[in-house]
């Protein structure tokens, strides 16, 4: 309304006695000065999210974990120094497909019901985790400023109508449905197993690490170009082991990986040592990571990207010859058990002024507080008819909290485990005697105490038996 009669005063010449401008012109002035005062001012933008996930790599496998580590990941160590490093970060389940639905529902498997791996065709291509259960995608779009979500790379929770991506919150998918796939023919057993949507796609000859950075970079290019909050879900299937049931009639059952990745190596293309070809299988994994935050930068949102990456569980140690070659070091066994090696995986954390570089985090966390904390980041309300398990850990990430976990408990087939503080009880079968490990001195869980510390078994007993009280 003012600006209609500005102009008019000021088109009116020098101002006499008899003009209302000197009256009217201080008004006006005190008016917009008042409504300028008043004004908001501009909100932050909501950050972006993105989450990746390897795909069985050990926790010893990475020289930022394991100094004694041959493989080269430049840009996995580069990310450990420009956000924070977790030591005590949890996988809720050990293995893929549980993992998976604990860290997209935030809930552990007792509570979400998918507690095994799916198996076989008949199983990845089923309804798998049931259709009620809410995925952080669907968390976000009921954000403030809704967020466009994608998914690139090993969906392994359910391929049947209603359990595919882009059927449960995802706007976009490009990947494979099962738990393994060849890494170039993109089959799994006899089926073709590469989709975008829910149309399948065919990209034989490219290198599935290659495919999902590709398809994770043209999202973010794209949906940054749009200036809309994107979430990004980038598990790769890297480093997972080979599957001879992929392979065609006479073709060995090597670990896989482009002939650039054994550039920085003194082996070549043509190695056959199973653990070198898996060096070069974790260093492609690294290349492909690097390629998609270098287009943060190139994008100006790295600033504004919340950046979480982790292992869905620890390196398989089931003494299978040429397969189980990742490390867990200093950790006990491995995937598919409630050991450290199972459980403990590694975990980096990067949000440029939010998060310190360089840092370490030495708190229990576990998979399911990424719901939480992309319903923070997103101001994004969370549904009051379930229970969630995930607890929010950016005070943790951000300014050295301590853990907002009293304890965490773990479920996988016949194994059990509960830890609280650096105290955890473990074993193998329910018919067997708790062990227990204090786990800041002993992270190998090479020394049981359970003998000597009764009272500690007796109290970790109790909280695990309240655990599953609450299931």
């Amino acid at each position: 309304m003012m600006s209609g009669r500005l102009p008019f005063f000021f088109a009116s010449g020098p101002a006499t006695c008899h003009s209302p401008f000197p009256v009217i012109a201080p008004l006006l002035i005190l008016l917009l000065t008042a409504c300028i005062s008043r004004a908001e001012p501009a909100a932050d933008p909501p950050p972006n999210i993105l989450i990746i996930t390897a795909d069985n790599l050990g926790y010893g496998d990475l020289v930022s974990y394991n100094p004694d580590s041959p493989i080269l990941t430049p840009r996995l160590d580069q990310l450990a120094e420009q956000g924070t490093r977790l030591t005590a970060f949890y996988t809720a389940s050990p293995t893929c497909t549980v993992s998976r639905a604990s860290l997209l529902t935030g809930r552990i498997p007792q509570r979400h019901g998918l507690i095994d791996q799916l198996a076989g065709v008949a199983g990845n291509y089923g309804i798998g985790l049931d259709h009620d259960e809410i995925l952080i995608p669907q968390i976000l779009s009921r954000a403030p400023t809704p967020y466009v979500a994608g998914c690139f790379g090993k969906w392994n929770i359910g391929f049947a109508p209603g359990s595919r991506p882009t059927e449960r919150g995802f706007d976009e998918f490009l990947g494979h449905a099962s738990g393994n796939c060849d890494y170039y023919r993109h089959n799994y057993r006899e089926k073709h197993d590469l989709y975008r949507g829910t149309e399948k796609l065919h990209r034989e000859g490219k290198y599935t690490t290659d495919l999902f950075a590709d398809a994770a970079i043209d999202f973010i290019q794209r949906h940054t170009a749009a200036d809309r909050p994107w979430f990004c879900y980038l598990p790769f299937n890297a480093p997972h082991f080979p599957v001879a049931g992929n392979k065609p009639p006479g073709e060995p059952n090597i670990w896989q990986a482009p002939d650039r990745a054994f550039d920085a190596y003194e082996f070549g293309p043509d190695e056959t040592d199973p653990y070198r070809r898996y060096m070069a299988v974790v260093t492609a994994l690294d290349e492909a990571i690097g390629r998609v935050l270098d287009v943060l930068d190139d994008a100006e949102v790295a600033e504004n990207t919340f950046v979480f990456f982790m292992s869905d569980n620890g390196a398989f140690r089931l003494g299978r010859e040429g397969l189980d070659v990742g490390s867990n070091e200093p950790l006990r066994h491995g995937g598919v058990t409630c050991w450290e090696g199972g459980l403990r995986v590694v975990a980096m954390a990067r949000w440029p002024g939010h998060i310190p570089p360089g840092t370490v985090v030495d708190q229990p966390l576990w998979s399911p507080d990424l719901l939480i904390a992309s319903a923070e980041l997103a101001g994004a309300p969370l549904p009051d008819d379930r229970t969630f398990d995930g607890r929010n850990p950016l005070p943790v990430l951000t300014e050295g909290a301590p853990s907002p976990h009293e304890s965490l408990v773990f479920q996988y087939r016949r194994h059990a485990a509960l830890r609280q503080g650096n105290w955890k009880i473990v074993r193998e079968r329910p018919d067997q005697p708790w062990q227990l490990y204090n786990l800041a001195s002993d992270p190998a869980e090479a020394h049981d105490l359970a003998e000597s510390h009764t009272d500690r078994v007796r109290g970790l007993t109790e909280a695990f038996s309240g655990w599953q009280r609450s299931f």
